[in-house]
C-alpha cells in the first residue's frame, strides 16, 4: 500500500526524478522555489531535493499557497484508489465529496451522511489530506471551472454557477489562485479544436478520463455489454452508451477507449451534474485503481494479473449505490442471461426523487434512438 506516501520524502524524491507515472495522484511535489505544485511525472527537469516539499492532495497544496503546474496539469492526475476500496471515514467523505455533496448541501450535510459532527470529519480530512472538506470541494470546482472554460464555449457566468461557485467573483479568484490565470486566459491558451465544442444549448462535453496503465479495455467493455440492461446500456459505433440519473437531471454518457484514456461524451440536462457525472463514470470503470496494487495481488494467478478488468469484470459495475445493491444481488443469485431480463423491471416501478432545485423524480430514462440521415 502506498497510503501516506507523502511522508517517505525519500521514496517520493526518487519517483518525481525519474517521472514515475504510476505516482500521479498518491502524492504532489510542491517547490518552494516557484511556489508551484505538480505531478510527479511532471516533464520539466526535476527540482534540487532540498526545494521539494510533498502533501497528500492538490488541495492541500493550494491551501499552502502553491499554484497549479501549467505544464503538466496535477489537477488533471487520475485520483487516489484508497477512497474506492476503504471504508473508513475519509474514504467515504472522498467519495461524497467527489459525488458534489458539499457543494449542495454543505459541510453540515456531509457529516450527517457519515453520520459523524462536521468538526470530527475536518479533523479527520485534515490528519490525512491536509485539507478540509471545504478545501477539497474548492479544489474540485476549480478542476472543473476549467475544464468547462478550456472545452465549452460557455459564457463565464454560466460555467462559474455550473462548476459549484456560489458568485462570479468567488469564481475569478479562485482560478486565478489556482492557475495563476484569469478565466479568460485560460480559454486563450486552450486548444483551438477543444475551445468551443461545447454549447450552451446542447449541454454535451467532450473529454478526456485518464487512468493508470495498463488497462484492458476489451475484458472491462466487454463485461459492461454482457450485463447491460437493455434501453440504460448498450454498445454503438465503438462507444459504451448509458443513461445516468443524476441530481438536477438526466444525462446520457458515451465512453470510447482508447491507448491513452478514455474518451467521455456527455450529454447532460443540467452542467451542475458535471461533476458528479465524471465522478460515477470513474467510479464505474475503476480509473483510478493503481494496477501494480493488482498485479500483486493475483500475482499467484497469472492469468488473472495479466488482465485488469476494473470492479466491473470482478463484480458488478455502478454508478451509484442503489444500482451497486441491485446488481450485486442478482449477480450473485442468477446467471448472466437472467440478470439481464431482471435488471430493467426496477427501472420501470422506481421511482427515485432527485436532490437539489430544479430537479425531477423517476427512473433512468430510456437511451435515445439512434439519429437517421434525412433523405436528400
Amino acid at each position: 500500500m502506498l497510503e501516506r506516501m507523502h511522508t517517505d520524502t525519500e521514496r517520493c524524491v526518487r519517483a518525481v526524478q525519474s517521472k514515475d507515472a504510476r505516482f500521479d495522484g498518491w502524492f504532489f511535489t510542491a517547490v518552494v522555489t516557484t511556489r508551484i505544485y505538480c505531478r510527479p511525472s511532471c516533464p520539466v527537469v526535476p527540482p534540487k531535493a532540498e526545494n521539494m516539499t510533498f502533501y497528500p492532495s492538490a488541495a492541500a497544496c493550494q491551501q499552502a499557497g502553491f499554484r497549479a503546474c501549467k505544464r503538466c496539469r496535477p489537477d488533471s492526475t487520475p485520483g487516489s484508489p484508497e477512497w474506492n476500496q476503504r471504508a473508513d471515514l475519509v474514504a467515504r467523505a472522498m467519495r461524497l465529496i467527489g459525488d458534489g455533496v458539499v457543494n449542495r448541501e454543505g459541510v453540515p450535510g456531509l457529516a450527517a451522511r457519515l453520520g459523524y459532527s462536521a468538526r470530527q470529519v475536518e479533523r479527520q480530512l485534515l490528519a490525512e489530506l491536509g485539507a478540509g472538506p471545504l478545501a477539497l470541494a474548492r479544489a474540485q470546482r476549480a478542476q472543473t471551472a476549467r475544464l468547462l472554460i478550456e472545452t465549452t464555449a460557455l459564457p463565464m457566468a454560466e460555467i462559474a454557477f455550473a462548476a459549484g461557485f456560489s458568485s462570479i467573483r468567488t469564481f475569478n479568484d479562485t482560478v486565478r489562485e489556482v492557475f495563476a490565470l484569469a478565466p479568460g486566459e485560460l480559454r486563450a491558451r486552450a486548444p483551438k479544436a477543444a475551445a468551443g465544442s461545447a454549447t450552451a444549448t446542447s449541454g454535451a462535453l467532450s473529454l478526456r478520463l485518464p487512468f493508470r496503465a495498463p488497462l484492458n479495455p476489451d475484458n472491462l467493455f466487454g463485461h459492461l455489454i454482457a450485463t447491460g440492461v437493455p434501453g440504460v446500456e448498450e454498445w454503438r459505433d465503438g462507444a459504451y452508451r448509458r443513461t445516468l440519473s443524476l441530481p438536477y437531471g438526466h444525462g446520457v454518457v458515451a465512453l470510447t477507449p482508447h491507448p491513452t484514456h478514455i474518451g467521455c461524451r456527455l450529454n447532460l440536462t443540467d452542467l451542475r451534474d458535471l461533476t458528479i457525472a465524471i465522478s460515477r463514470c470513474r467510479r464505474m470503470l475503476d480509473l483510478d485503481a493503481d494496477p501494480a496494487a493488482v498485479d500483486g495481488r493475483l500475482r499467484d494467478d497469472a492469468a488473472r494479473a495479466a488482465r485488469r478488468q476494473g470492479p466491473g469484470a470482478a463484480g458488478a459495475p455502478y454508478v451509484d449505490e442503489a444500482e451497486f445493491a441491485v446488481r450485486a444481488v442478482l449477480g450473485q443469485q442468477v446467471s448472466t442471461a437472467a440478470a439481464r431480463t431482471r435488471r430493467p423491471r426496477p427501472r420501470h416501478r422506481a421511482r427515485h426523487p432527485h436532490r437539489g432545485p430544479g430537479a425531477r423524480g423517476g427512473p433512468h430514462p430510456p437511451l435515445p434512438e439512434p439519429r437517421r440521415p434525412s433523405p436528400l
